[in-house]
C-alpha cells in the first residue's frame, strides 16, 4: 500500500497578506515531507499522526500546544483526540495545562482502559509520564487575551483562521488512523470542551479517517467525523461521502472544514469556511487546499 497524508492548520477567514499564505505553507510542507517519509520506511498510521500533530503543537502558529488561546480566566486548556482505525480505539485527553504535547497524552491513553481523560486525570497523567512543567503561552496570544479582557467581547465564531490542528495518515498496511489538537476557540467559558477530543471532530475505522476543524459546536451538532466515516463504511466514495456531508452542513448552516482518507488511498477535503489549511502528499510532491 502506498502510503498516505493530509494535515490541517485550521479554518476560518482567509489570509489576507500573501506573506502569511507562504509562511503557512511551508510549516505545513515540512511537516507533510517528514512524516510521509516516516511513512515509506514503515512508520504506522498512529505513529504517525501523532507526529505530525506534535510538530504542529510545536510550531507557535497554530493554536494546539504552543500558542494556543487563553480562555476567559487567562488560562490555556488544551485537548487533543486520537483515533486508531485498525483496532477501533479512541482515546482524547480534555482540558490539559502545562504540557507541550497533548496528542502525547492521548497516545499514551490508546491501550488504556481508559482512554479519555479530562483535566485533573490528564494532570496525573502527564506526572505518571514524566513529562516535564511547560508553558505554551505565547505572547502574541497573550496579548489578544489582554485586548478581549478589556473589551470583554472575543473573535467572532470562526474568526481564527490558524487554529486546530490534525492530521489524517494511511500507512504500508492499509491501516488508518486520525489525529486533532487544539487549544480551543478563544476566550471561552472555563472548561468549555472542544470537538478535538470528541468522535465528533475525530474518527477512523478500517474504512476512513477525519479530522475536523472549525467551529468544534457545529461539529459536534453535525458528528461530523463520524458521519463521513460510516457513509464510506456504507458504501458511498469518499468524495461522495464529503459532499453529500458537507452539503447537509451548509444547509444547517455549520462553519467547518474536514480533511480525510480512505482505504483506498483516496484523499479528500471540504469546507464551509473561507479557507481551509489543509496540506497533503500525492506522490513526490506537497498539494494545499488553499
Amino acid at each position: 500500500m502506498e502510503p498516505k497524508l493530509i494535515i490541517h492548520g485550521g479554518a476560518g477567514l482567509a489570509l489576507s497578506d500573501p506573506q502569511q499564505a507562504s509562511i503557512v505553507r511551508a510549516s505545513l510542507a515540512k511537516v507533510v515531507t517528514e512524516v510521509r517519509t516516516a511513512l515509506e520506511k514503515g512508520l504506522s498510521a498512529v505513529e504517525a499522526t501523532v507526529l505530525a500533530v506534535t510538530y504542529l503543537e510545536d510550531d507557535p502558529l497554530f493554536n494546539a500546544g504552543t500558542g494556543s488561546v487563553l480562555q476567559q480566566d487567562g488560562q490555556i486548556r488544551m485537548s487533543a483526540g486520537l483515533m486508531d482505525g485498525a483496532q477501533g480505539h479512541f482515546s482524547a485527553v480534555i482540558n490539559v495545562s502545562a504540557v507541550q504535547n497533548p496528542i502525547l497524552l492521548a497516545r499514551a491513553l490508546q491501550d488504556s482502559p481508559d482512554r479519555v481523560l479530562s483535566e485533573t486525570g490528564s494532570h496525573y497523567l502527564a506526572r505518571e509520564l514524566a513529562l516535564p512543567p511547560y508553558d505554551p503561552t505565547t505572547l502574541k496570544r497573550l496579548q489578544e487575551w489582554v485586548e478581549q479582557k478589556q473589551t470583554g467581547i472575543a473573535k467572532a465564531a470562526g474568526a481564527v483562521t490558524m487554529g486546530t490542528v490534525g492530521a489524517v495518515a494511511l500507512d504500508r498496511q492499509g491501516h488508518l488512523s486520525a489525529a486533532t489538537s487544539t487549544g480551543g476557540r478563544g476566550f471561552e467559558r472555563n472548561g468549555r470542551v472542544s470537538d478535538s477530543a470528541q468522535p465528533a471532530g475525530n474518527y477512523a475505522n478500517r474504512y476512513a479517517a477525519v479530522s475536523c476543524t472549525g467551529i468544534g459546536e457545529d461539529i459536534i451538532d453535525e458528528g461530523a467525523a463520524v458521519r463521513i466515516v460510516v457513509r464510506v463504511t456504507d458504501g458511498l466514495s469518499l468524495s461522495e461521502a464529503l459532499e453529500k456531508t458537507m452539503a447537509e452542513a451548509r444547509v444547517a448552516g455549520r462553519d467547518y472544514g474536514v480533511i480525510a482518507l480512505d482505504s483506498q488511498g483516496s484523499v479528500g477535503w471540504d469546507k464551509n469556511t473561507p479557507i481551509l489549511l489543509a496540506a497533503y502528499t500525492s506522490d513526490t510532491e506537497v498539494g494545499f487546499s488553499f
